[in-house]
């Protein structure tokens, strides 16, 4: 039987991002397992003195993001995650998609459950989808949630399991 025991859970703090929570957590609960929930912080650039400040200022202001994205990430948790269930919460720095990758191989995960934001078009060939690479290069099943097709009906997963065969 494959069994879900670790399961991978990125965010980008938005609500969209969250709508694949309540899968990891049925997974979880179906499983007896553990939610990894990651957050990527964009890399800051090399200091440089063009910009007029160094590399001492750039360390206060990573600091300063980590800090925030952790307050963030508490407060958008917060009364999400029923009690029982294991939740791991990382936050890392770098290109998203990568780091989502590098954290399923380094926790060991089972299963990752991403969120698609959907962009179409001149913003997805711009931007690129970090759910399409992970799709591509993950080496562990990867549940794609629409954040367009999702019902208000999916918020009420936290109370009704998901029905899981065995």
């Amino acid at each position: 039987m494959i069994a879900f025991k670790r399961i991978l859970c990125p965010t980008d703090l938005s609500e969209d991002s969250l709508k694949a929570l309540p899968y990891a957590i049925e997974f979880a609960r179906s499983f007896d397992g553990e939610i990894v929930i990651i957050h990527v912080l964009r890399a800051l650039p090399a200091p440089e003195t063009d910009f007029g400040f160094g590399a001492a200022e750039l360390l206060e202001l990573a600091s300063r993001m980590r800090q925030e994205a952790e307050q963030s990430l508490e407060r958008l948790l917060k009364g999400r995650v029923p009690d029982g269930i294991k939740v791991r919460k990382v936050l890392v720095q770098g290109n998203a998609a990568d780091e989502i990758l590098r954290a399923a191989n380094e926790y060991d995960v089972d299963l990752i459950t991403i969120a698609t934001h959907g962009l179409t078009g001149w913003r997805h060939f711009s931007f690129g989808s970090v759910a399409e690479k992970v799709v591509r290069m993950a080496k562990v099943p990867v549940l794609t949630i629409s954040t367009k097709v999702l019902s208000p009906e999916a918020d009420e997963m936290y109370a009704t399991p998901l029905s899981i065969p065995s």
